[in-house]
């Protein structure tokens, strides 16, 4: 990284000067003389406000007063660098040799201040071409790396940086960060090796402390890639790293570990707000083999992944973007726990109710909102807020703060659910989907979401929904969609609906009573929390039921009529039933009065049919009489087989003829 050798060289540099000069002139004449050469070297200005003090032996070195270093025109007046004090010590006998050791470098209260402009230029570049002979064997020679500035050595004793004050400004990326109390220690014993760096401070009120070290600090500092170890806590997040790693773009790959016990300090050592986790998700934690590469990407392989309980294993990449990370991978693990703080709230709040109702706890969807990603998940389970799965493959899908969850494979309550779940926390905190379930067991499944315990079988089932809300209560109570149902052949738990419709008595129901049937088919909507249907049916083998009302999935009640139809002797028997109250506590009741108007309707229908009996006898009778009259007064008898219009025509020619006979005279 080029600031970190822009730093070493410029104080390196500074300390040679003041060595140098103290060397060879009066303490008087070294402030004069070290910010000449120092501006010719660095094309930047020095000012002493204060003593210079040399010291000739057994060190060579200056104790500096109040030490300014300017910016460039264009970073504005105020300086780059200011310390309280400034002291150096270099070794006299390895000076005369041509080795430069250091043997101290101390900077008192210095406020060190970073600029990068829109325009990329960097107030810690320096000139390429302000070079001073005093600066050619400091940190320069690792760079420029020619035979001739290898043979000079070099080496640091310590280098100490006391109740320091750092500020990075940013103006491309908006960003402003202060260090304050930066306490730092550099031991370079010889430029070709090992180095150990020790670090300490505070950043937007987090504290932070580090040990670092290479084998080759002349590479490292150069921007090779070099081994590297690093030991870290920040924020109270703990990371440690082993590989290889050099200062240019911060490339870096190697082994590491870190663990976050809380994710909201972290966020905030880093300038920003956010990132409050649930306990339950507590502690962040991964370990594996990392590699960053010059462009900031970031990869991981053979890693292994903790989120409170949970254990996810895989690869990611993690790339850099405008404005948040992008996340991709495959991860698989056991269960994941999705429950939010409403899920864990939700008995404290059932006690606060009654024992009802969804939970008002708000759900914290803020973490949607750090990265973008597009991840596969394979999992030995899931459990979420609604529901518990099984054995899960999906897809996870962010953008944005809206993540979309494609269910590939879901073990669902001895089923298969397939279809689409997405959360959205862009302007508020929604939840919907397009679900499909298929061969799922219904009684497991209605008493893990409802608690309700009544029926079982195996369904079918079609949903779309869409809810709105920060608590499980406000999602719950303004859900709206439309779906299918068809349930296959089960059982009714808790009232035998044959029985009770034989005998029109209640006392069927309780427990021990149940209802057998053959299917269940119906379609729903769902408007405001509440699903209306109007068109079930279900089959039996000794009666039928229609059934229309709506389920309150908000307030967890039931407002649903039933009409069974039961054949009993030789009648249809159809007798509705009311389903009423809440879902842990349901009210069943015949509806009397429609009961009455089918009695009334059966009575009068049976009334019809004697009156309508009767008028078939009356008017058998009548035809009788009038047949046997007519027969009389023709004088024909009905012969065996004819019908009774043919021996009245017969009878009727007859009369005619005899008529017309007299009337013509005949005999």
């Amino acid at each position: 990284m080029r600031l970190l050798k822009a730093f070493i060289g410029m104080i390196i540099g500074l300390a040679v000067l003041l060595g140098g000069a103290a060397l060879l002139m009066p303490s008087e004449r070294i402030a004069q003389i070290a910010a000449q050469q120092f501006q010719s070297a660095t094309g930047r200005s020095l000012h002493f406000d204060g003593n210079v003090a040399a010291s000739f032996y057994p060190l060579i070195g200056a104790t500096a007063q109040s030490v300014r270093i300017g910016n460039p025109d264009w970073a504005g007046t105020e300086s780059m660098l200011s310390a309280e004090e400034m002291d150096f010590g270099l070794d006299v006998m390895a000076l005369i040799r041509g080795d430069i050791v250091v043997e101290r470098v101390v900077l008192r209260d210095p406020h060190l201040h970073l600029i990068r402009d829109a325009q990329g230029r960097a107030n810690w570049d320096f000139p390429r071409n302000a070079r001073s002979p005093a600066t050619e064997g400091s940190a320069d020679t690792a760079s420029d790396a020619r035979p001739d500035r290898q043979s000079r050595g070099f080496s640091l004793s310590e280098a100490r940086i006391i109740g320091g004050t750092l500020r990075f400004e940013d103006r491309q990326t908006d960003t402003d960060l202060t260090l304050q109390g930066l306490e730092a220690s550099l031991r370079l014993p010889s430029f070709g090796g090992a180095a150990d760096l020790q670090a300490s401070g505070i950043m937007n009120g987090q504290p932070f402390q580090m040990t670092a070290s290479t084998e080759n600090a002349e590479r490292f500092v150069s921007g090779a890639v070099t081994p590297v170890t690093l030991d870290a806590t920040v924020a109270g997040a703990t990371m440690t790293f082993s590989g290889r790693a050099g200062l240019d773009s911060l490339a870096l790959e190697g082994q590491v570990n870190a663990t976050i016990p809380a994710l909201a300090p972290l966020v905030q050592f880093a300038g920003q707000s956010g990132g409050n986790l649930h306990a339950g998700y507590l502690p962040l934690a991964m370990t594996g083999q990392v590699t960053r590469t010059a462009d900031g990407q970031i990869f991981a392989r053979e890693a292994q992944f903790r989120a409170g309980g949970l254990r996810l294993t895989g690869a990611l990449d993690l790339a850099p973007g405008a404005d948040r990370p992008r996340l991709t991978g495959q991860l698989s693990g056991d269960v994941l726990d999705l429950r939010s703080t409403g899920a864990a709230g939700q008995s404290a709040q059932g006690a606060q109710t009654g024992g009802s109702g969804w939970s008002r706890a708000p759900i914290d969807a803020s973490a949607l909102a750090l990265a973008d990603a597009d991840i596969s998940l394979a999992l030995a389970g899931l459990r979420t807020d609604v529901t518990t799965l099984g054995r899960t493959r999906l897809g996870v899908t962010i953008d944005r703060a809206r993540a979309v969850f494609d269910l590939r494979e879901v073990a669902a309550f001895g089923g298969q659910l397939t279809g689409e779940f997405v959360m959205n926390n862009r302007a508020g905190l929604s939840v919907g989907g397009n679900l499909r379930a298929r061969s799922v067991d219904l009684l497991p499944l209605l008493t893990e979401l409802a608690d309700y315990r009544r029926l079982q079988g195996l369904a079918n089932a079609d949903l779309q929904f869409l809810g709105v809300g920060n608590t499980l209560h406000d999602i719950m109570t303004s859900l709206r969609g439309e779906g299918a149902l068809a349930f296959s052949q089960g059982e009714i738990i808790g009232f035998d609906l044959a029985g009770m419709l034989r005998n029109l008595d209640m006392s069927y129901m309780g427990e021990g009573n149940r209802t057998v049937y053959q299917s269940i088919n119906g379609t729903f909507t769902i408007a405001e929390g509440v699903l209306r249907n109007d068109d079930l049916r279900l089959e039996a083998s000794r009666f039928s039921v229609t059934g229309r009302g709506q389920v309150g999935l908000g307030a967890r009640n039931l407002d649903y009529r039933i009409v069974p139809a039961a054949v009993r002797g030789d009648e249809t028997l159809r007798v509705p039933l009311m389903i009423t109250g809440p879902w842990d506590a349901p009210r069943f009741r015949l509806d009397l009065e429609a009961l009455a108007r089918e009695q009334l309707r059966m009575e009068q229908e049976r009334l019809e049919e004697i009156a309508r009996e009767e008028a078939q006898r009356l008017e058998s009778r009548a035809r009788e009489q009038a047949e046997r009259r007519l027969q009389q007064e023709l004088g024909v008898e009905r012969q065996e087989g004819e019908r009774i219009e043919d021996t009245l025509r017969r009878g009727l020619e007859a009369e005619i003829g005899n008529r017309l006979r007299g009337l013509l005279g005949g005999n």
